[in-house]
């Protein structure tokens, strides 16, 4: 059989590339263009070996760092379009200097500290931050554009449309090349009902893509039916509202029942509208990481020689591993391996079906009791945070047997999956905690854990932590 070059060069693109985004790249040039004046004005007092008050010179830098970003902003130099085509905009750079430095020039001499600058350094620092910045700017685009053409610095989009309006989109593509995305494929509403395409492949029909979207990587959706098939398109968002994935609806009633926002720089030219987001999109997934590999570090040596202790405890009691492991769902439902103290009694053959524990279970042992009370079972679990599987904070994962009833009795129980799992949530600070026994037990856990994936933020996160801390002195609702 001829392989298809299509899904060759997806599945290339999918293991090396990093997930660019019009949200983050604004923050990263605001970065670049610092350095590159900050350094521009330290070089220049340097190399002209100006004699004079360190102080007025330390002054002038930053009154024209904080003045150049605020009126390269204000001018939308940050705007993605101007951070990938810089030549377009190179009158623009130049002008913010012109009067950023007019500006400097009018504060010292209405300050009547003009004196105090050595003129041969103000030129130095102007000539050179402009070029400076100029250089930089055309060297991250050529760097950019030049990942984006090998596929390493763009965005995985799969297609979801039929008929007229899905083959228009993908003329649209054809057309306009937006660089920094790659087309995976189509999804077809059904195998017969198949667009005729030499560049993009037809991947499945509509309920084949969540499957694809668990075991691939893919970014954004696109969504290209006719807007009067307003029932099958909501039908469309409450499914893909489960999933990890930026919805977008192409261009053609919907508008009127889906909360719609503008679509990122990154798609070009293409008319689409937003209709749903990622949790943790743009900078949120930064934050999110340097919490969790940031904190997880320090709360690892913090408690090393207290689970060492624990593990020694645990082993005196009874015999069998400190530790034992247990298969969870965790991120887009991928399988992963939890750590945990073992608090029960070691059994020879493992049990077949997971039973959560009880008041009063005789399978618990003395000290498995106080580790539960205290919620110490759950310390080695920072080893997941660590691995990348689990976060300090999100929806707490339910073992493999539970997960898949609980997803039978409660619509959308997935959407808890859109975020890594965590130590502690939500759920888990609002009295969700330990045995749940009631179908409204776990709706409420669920509520609570979608309300925290919909709605997350770092101050959240530092919240739960907080709460999570008095809780686990206190020993609420465990056993």
């Amino acid at each position: 059989m001829q392989k298809n070059p299509c899904l060759s060069k997806n599945r290339q693109t999918e293991q090396k590339r990093f997930s660019i985004s019009s949200r983050v790249i604004p923050g990263l040039m605001v970065t670049l263009d610092s350095l590159v004046i900050l350094g521009a004005g330290l070089i220049s007092y340097v190399a002209t070996a100006v004699v004079g008050d360190p102080q007025y010179y330390a002054a002038a830098i930053a009154f024209v760092w904080v003045a150049m970003i605020l009126l390269m902003n204000f001018a939308g130099l940050y705007d993605f379009e101007a951070i990938t085509r810089p030549f377009a905009f190179i009158d623009k750079i130049i002008i913010a200097f012109i009067t950023t430095f007019a500006f400097l020039l009018s504060a010292a001499f209405a300050l009547r500290i003009s004196i105090e600058y050595s003129r041969l350094w103000t030129g130095s620092f102007a000539i050179s931050a402009c070029l400076a910045t100029l250089l930089f700017r055309v060297l991250a685009a050529r760097v950019m554009g030049f990942l984006a053409d090998r596929q390493v610095f763009t965005r995985n989009v799969v297609i979801m449309g039929s008929g007229p309006q899905a083959a228009k989109l993908l003329a649209h593509v054809d057309k306009s090349h937006p660089r920094f995305i790659s087309i995976l494929g189509v999804f077809a509403d059904t195998h017969h009902d198949v667009i005729s395409t030499s560049l993009y492949p037809v991947l499945g029909t509509f309920d084949d893509l969540p499957s694809y979207i668990r075991s691939h990587r893919v970014d954004d959706v696109i969504v290209s039916l006719p807007w009067s098939a307003d029932d099958q398109i909501t039908a469309i968002m409450n499914t893909l509202r489960e999933l990890p994935v930026n919805v977008y609806l192409g261009a053609d009633l919907v508008g009127f029942r889906v909360q719609t926002r503008p679509s990122p720089s990154h798609f070009g030219e293409l008319p689409l509208v937003e209709v749903m987001g990622t949790p943790l999109a743009g900078w949120g997934g930064v934050q999110k990481a340097v919490l969790d590999y940031g904190l997880g570090i320090i709360l690892t040596i913090l408690l090393l020689p207290l689970m060492i202790l624990l593990a020694v405890a645990i082993r005196m009691e009874s015999k069998g591993p400190a530790l034992f492991w247990q298969q969870r769902y965790g991120f887009v439902n991928r399988v992963f391996d939890i750590y945990k103290f073992r608090t029960m009694k070691h059994a020879e053959v493992p049990e077949t079906k997971i039973i959560q524990a009880t008041r009063g279970d005789p399978r618990i042992t003395r000290v498995g009791r106080l580790l539960r009370r205290l919620s110490l079972d759950e310390l080695p679990q920072i080893f997941n945070v660590l691995n990348g599987t689990m976060s300090l904070v999100g929806p707490r994962p339910h073992a493999v047997q539970h997960n898949e009833e609980y997803a039978r009795l409660i619509r959308g129980y997935f959407a808890r999956h859109r975020v890594k799992p965590g130590m502690t949530g939500w759920a888990q600070v609002n009295g969700f905690r330990g045995e749940t026994t009631t179908i409204e037990q776990l709706k409420g856990r669920v509520e609570y854990d979608i309300y925290y994936v919909e709605n997350w933020s770092l101050l959240f996160d530092l919240k739960i932590l907080v709460r999570t801390a008095v809780i686990c002195v206190t020993g609420r609702n465990a056993y």
